[in-house]
Protein backbone atom coordinates (compact mmCIF):
# COMPACT_ATOMS: atom_id res chain seq x y z
CA UNK A 1 0.00 0.00 0.00
CA UNK A 2 1.62 3.04 -0.83
CA UNK A 3 1.88 6.20 1.51
CA UNK A 4 -0.32 8.99 1.45
CA UNK A 5 1.45 11.73 -0.55
CA UNK A 6 1.17 14.88 -2.61
CA UNK A 7 1.43 12.93 -5.90
CA UNK A 8 -0.99 9.99 -4.85
CA UNK A 9 -3.46 13.14 -4.07
CA UNK A 10 -3.15 14.60 -6.80
CA UNK A 11 -3.42 11.61 -8.98
CA UNK A 12 -6.87 10.45 -6.78
CA UNK A 13 -7.72 14.15 -7.63
CA UNK A 14 -7.11 13.75 -11.29
CA UNK A 15 -9.25 10.72 -11.88
CA UNK A 16 -11.73 12.20 -9.85
CA UNK A 17 -11.58 15.50 -12.21
CA UNK A 18 -11.56 13.12 -14.87
CA UNK A 19 -14.44 10.46 -13.76
CA UNK A 20 -17.51 13.66 -12.84
CA UNK A 21 -16.73 15.13 -15.64
CA UNK A 22 -17.44 12.47 -17.79
CA UNK A 23 -20.49 10.96 -16.08
CA UNK A 24 -21.91 13.98 -15.03
CA UNK A 25 -21.76 15.80 -18.10
CA UNK A 26 -25.25 15.39 -19.26
CA UNK A 27 -26.75 16.60 -15.92
CA UNK A 28 -24.48 19.67 -15.68
CA UNK A 29 -26.04 20.98 -18.79
CA UNK A 30 -29.44 20.23 -17.23
CA UNK A 31 -28.64 22.02 -14.39
CA UNK A 32 -27.67 24.73 -16.52
CA UNK A 33 -30.36 24.94 -18.78
CA UNK A 34 -32.52 25.66 -14.80
CA UNK A 35 -30.56 28.17 -14.06
CA UNK A 36 -30.37 29.83 -17.87
CA UNK A 37 -34.41 30.25 -17.43
CA UNK A 38 -34.23 31.21 -14.07
CA UNK A 39 -32.09 34.22 -15.35
CA UNK A 40 -33.84 34.78 -18.01
CA UNK A 41 -37.38 35.26 -15.67
CA UNK A 42 -35.25 37.71 -13.13
CA UNK A 43 -34.61 34.87 -10.99
CA UNK A 44 -31.44 34.83 -9.59
CA UNK A 45 -28.91 31.67 -7.92
CA UNK A 46 -29.56 30.57 -4.54
CA UNK A 47 -26.70 28.70 -3.51
CA UNK A 48 -26.17 26.87 0.16
CA UNK A 49 -24.31 24.18 1.79
CA UNK A 50 -23.10 23.36 5.16
CA UNK A 51 -19.57 22.47 6.50
CA UNK A 52 -16.99 22.10 4.22
CA UNK A 53 -19.65 22.07 1.36
CA UNK A 54 -20.34 25.92 2.23
CA UNK A 55 -17.51 26.21 -0.21
CA UNK A 56 -19.76 25.23 -3.17
CA UNK A 57 -21.78 28.45 -2.10
CA UNK A 58 -18.67 30.44 -2.47
CA UNK A 59 -17.95 29.31 -5.61
CA UNK A 60 -21.39 30.46 -6.84
CA UNK A 61 -22.32 33.68 -5.33
CA UNK A 62 -19.91 36.76 -5.07
CA UNK A 63 -16.81 35.39 -7.08
CA UNK A 64 -14.98 36.93 -9.98
CA UNK A 65 -15.72 35.03 -13.33
CA UNK A 66 -19.09 34.17 -11.70
CA UNK A 67 -22.75 35.47 -12.14
CA UNK A 68 -23.96 37.99 -10.14
CA UNK A 69 -27.48 37.11 -9.67
CA UNK A 70 -26.66 34.64 -7.03
CA UNK A 71 -27.05 34.67 -3.40
CA UNK A 72 -25.28 32.73 -0.73
CA UNK A 73 -27.00 31.04 2.18
CA UNK A 74 -25.54 30.30 5.17
CA UNK A 75 -25.90 28.95 8.64
CA UNK A 76 -24.33 32.02 10.37
CA UNK A 77 -27.09 34.00 8.57
CA UNK A 78 -29.70 32.80 11.21
CA UNK A 79 -27.47 34.95 13.35
CA UNK A 80 -26.53 37.85 11.76
CA UNK A 81 -29.80 38.87 10.19
CA UNK A 82 -32.41 36.69 12.17
CA UNK A 83 -31.94 37.17 15.61
CA UNK A 84 -30.45 34.36 17.18
CA UNK A 85 -28.35 33.93 20.04
CA UNK A 86 -24.42 33.59 18.59
CA UNK A 87 -24.50 30.10 20.86
CA UNK A 88 -26.53 29.14 18.31
CA UNK A 89 -23.85 28.21 15.89
CA UNK A 90 -22.12 25.87 18.62
CA UNK A 91 -22.27 22.44 17.92
CA UNK A 92 -23.78 20.42 14.95
CA UNK A 93 -27.24 20.36 15.93
CA UNK A 94 -27.88 23.63 13.59
CA UNK A 95 -26.68 21.52 10.31
CA UNK A 96 -28.50 17.96 11.73
CA UNK A 97 -31.68 19.45 13.12
CA UNK A 98 -34.47 21.04 10.78
CA UNK A 99 -35.27 24.04 13.06
CA UNK A 100 -33.25 26.64 10.60
CA UNK A 101 -34.21 26.04 7.73
CA UNK A 102 -37.47 27.91 7.94
CA UNK A 103 -35.71 31.15 8.74
CA UNK A 104 -33.17 30.65 6.43
CA UNK A 105 -35.86 30.37 3.84
CA UNK A 106 -37.71 33.33 5.03
CA UNK A 107 -33.84 35.35 5.32
CA UNK A 108 -33.07 34.64 1.53
CA UNK A 109 -36.76 35.95 0.65
CA UNK A 110 -36.55 34.00 -2.93
CA UNK A 111 -38.42 35.39 -5.70
CA UNK A 112 -40.74 33.16 -7.41
CA UNK A 113 -38.74 32.37 -10.63
CA UNK A 114 -35.40 31.89 -8.05
CA UNK A 115 -33.76 28.77 -8.64
CA UNK A 116 -31.78 26.94 -5.63
CA UNK A 117 -28.32 25.05 -5.60
CA UNK A 118 -27.75 23.04 -2.40
CA UNK A 119 -24.94 20.79 -1.77
CA UNK A 120 -24.35 17.91 0.88
CA UNK A 121 -21.26 15.15 0.42
CA UNK A 122 -23.68 13.05 3.19
CA UNK A 123 -27.24 14.66 1.55
CA UNK A 124 -28.60 13.47 4.56
CA UNK A 125 -28.53 16.50 7.20
CA UNK A 126 -31.93 18.03 8.50
CA UNK A 127 -31.34 21.53 7.42
CA UNK A 128 -30.43 21.02 3.29
CA UNK A 129 -33.09 18.10 3.69
CA UNK A 130 -35.51 20.88 5.14
CA UNK A 131 -34.40 24.10 3.25
CA UNK A 132 -34.33 21.71 -0.18
CA UNK A 133 -37.83 20.88 1.01
CA UNK A 134 -38.98 24.46 1.34
CA UNK A 135 -37.95 25.44 -1.80
CA UNK A 136 -39.83 22.73 -3.65
CA UNK A 137 -42.90 23.26 -1.74
CA UNK A 138 -43.15 27.37 -3.25
CA UNK A 139 -41.97 26.29 -7.07
CA UNK A 140 -38.43 26.53 -6.72
CA UNK A 141 -36.24 24.26 -9.42
CA UNK A 142 -33.53 22.81 -7.18
CA UNK A 143 -30.05 20.83 -8.27
CA UNK A 144 -28.55 18.99 -6.05
CA UNK A 145 -24.74 18.44 -5.39
CA UNK A 146 -23.96 15.09 -3.30
CA UNK A 147 -21.95 11.97 -3.31
CA UNK A 148 -24.10 9.41 -4.72
CA UNK A 149 -22.36 6.66 -2.50
CA UNK A 150 -21.92 8.22 0.95
CA UNK A 151 -25.67 9.24 0.51
CA UNK A 152 -26.75 5.58 0.07
CA UNK A 153 -25.09 4.52 2.82
CA UNK A 154 -26.13 6.03 5.58
CA UNK A 155 -29.31 6.85 7.22
CA UNK A 156 -31.24 10.26 6.41
CA UNK A 157 -31.57 12.72 9.71
CA UNK A 158 -34.40 14.16 7.99
CA UNK A 159 -37.83 12.65 9.63
CA UNK A 160 -39.48 12.76 6.15
CA UNK A 161 -36.42 9.81 5.54
CA UNK A 162 -35.69 11.81 2.67
CA UNK A 163 -32.16 12.43 1.10
CA UNK A 164 -31.29 15.97 -0.73
CA UNK A 165 -31.30 13.39 -3.74
CA UNK A 166 -34.73 12.88 -3.69
CA UNK A 167 -35.95 16.17 -3.54
CA UNK A 168 -33.93 17.22 -6.86
CA UNK A 169 -34.90 18.36 -10.03
CA UNK A 170 -30.78 17.70 -11.38
CA UNK A 171 -28.65 15.47 -9.06
CA UNK A 172 -24.97 15.86 -9.72
CA UNK A 173 -22.56 13.00 -8.28
CA UNK A 174 -19.66 14.53 -7.11
CA UNK A 175 -18.29 11.44 -6.93
CA UNK A 176 -16.33 11.50 -3.53
CA UNK A 177 -16.69 7.50 -1.55
CA UNK A 178 -17.97 6.99 1.61
CA UNK A 179 -16.34 9.17 4.13
CA UNK A 180 -14.89 11.66 1.64
CA UNK A 181 -11.41 10.62 1.92
CA UNK A 182 -9.31 8.89 -0.53
CA UNK A 183 -5.76 8.25 0.42
CA UNK A 184 -5.69 4.60 2.11
CA UNK A 185 -3.52 4.76 5.65
CA UNK A 186 -0.73 1.99 6.91
CA UNK A 187 -2.79 2.23 10.44
CA UNK A 188 -6.29 1.96 8.91
CA UNK A 189 -8.72 4.86 7.46
CA UNK A 190 -8.01 6.93 4.84
CA UNK A 191 -7.05 10.68 4.49
CA UNK A 192 -7.14 13.61 2.32
CA UNK A 193 -11.54 14.39 1.33
CA UNK A 194 -11.98 15.05 -2.22
CA UNK A 195 -15.69 16.32 -1.97
CA UNK A 196 -14.19 19.85 -2.45
CA UNK A 197 -12.64 19.70 -5.40
CA UNK A 198 -15.35 18.07 -7.59
CA UNK A 199 -18.00 20.19 -5.68
CA UNK A 200 -15.81 23.33 -7.56
CA UNK A 201 -15.56 21.65 -10.41
CA UNK A 202 -19.34 20.81 -11.19
CA UNK A 203 -20.21 24.46 -9.66
CA UNK A 204 -17.75 25.87 -12.44
CA UNK A 205 -18.61 23.97 -15.38
CA UNK A 206 -22.39 24.86 -14.47
CA UNK A 207 -21.60 28.19 -14.73
CA UNK A 208 -19.69 27.70 -18.12
CA UNK A 209 -22.81 26.23 -19.47
CA UNK A 210 -24.94 29.04 -18.22
CA UNK A 211 -22.46 31.74 -20.02
CA UNK A 212 -22.82 29.42 -22.97
CA UNK A 213 -26.06 29.14 -23.10
CA UNK A 214 -26.61 33.32 -22.85
CA UNK A 215 -24.03 34.12 -25.21
CA UNK A 216 -25.80 31.69 -27.60
CA UNK A 217 -28.79 33.51 -28.02
CA UNK A 218 -27.21 36.72 -28.27
CA UNK A 219 -27.34 37.76 -24.47
CA UNK A 220 -25.01 39.57 -22.28
CA UNK A 221 -24.13 37.30 -19.10
CA UNK A 222 -23.35 39.15 -15.80
CA UNK A 223 -20.38 38.10 -14.87
CA UNK A 224 -18.25 39.31 -11.98
CA UNK A 225 -14.60 40.98 -12.56
CA UNK A 226 -12.21 40.55 -10.16
CA UNK A 227 -12.89 43.46 -7.46
CA UNK A 228 -8.88 43.77 -7.82
CA UNK A 229 -8.47 44.53 -11.22
CA UNK A 230 -8.69 48.51 -13.05
CA UNK A 231 -12.33 48.90 -13.24
CA UNK A 232 -13.81 45.94 -11.85
CA UNK A 233 -15.39 47.56 -8.49
CA UNK A 234 -17.45 49.90 -11.28
CA UNK A 235 -17.99 46.98 -13.04
CA UNK A 236 -20.26 44.99 -10.02
CA UNK A 237 -21.58 47.97 -8.68
CA UNK A 238 -23.62 48.81 -11.69
CA UNK A 239 -25.04 44.91 -12.01
CA UNK A 240 -25.08 44.38 -8.41
CA UNK A 241 -27.78 47.04 -8.65
CA UNK A 242 -29.85 45.47 -10.45
CA UNK A 243 -30.46 42.86 -7.62
CA UNK A 244 -30.64 45.37 -4.91
CA UNK A 245 -31.94 43.46 -1.62
CA UNK A 246 -32.01 40.04 -3.42
CA UNK A 247 -28.11 39.43 -3.31
CA UNK A 248 -26.09 39.72 -0.06
CA UNK A 249 -22.40 39.72 0.07
CA UNK A 250 -21.12 39.39 3.30
CA UNK A 251 -17.62 38.54 4.70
Amino acid sequence: MPTPSAAEFAAAAHAAIDRVSREQAEGVVRAAELITSALAAEGIVQAFGTGHSEALAMEIAGRAGGLVPSNRIALRDVVLYGGRPLNALAGPELERGTDSAALLFELAAPHPADVFVIASNSGVNGCVVELARLAKENGHPLIAITSAEHTARVQPKHPSGLRLRDLADVALDNGAPYGDAVLPMNGGGKACGISSITAALLAQQIIAEVIGQIEATGGIPPVYLSANIPGGDDHNQVLEARYAGRIRRTA
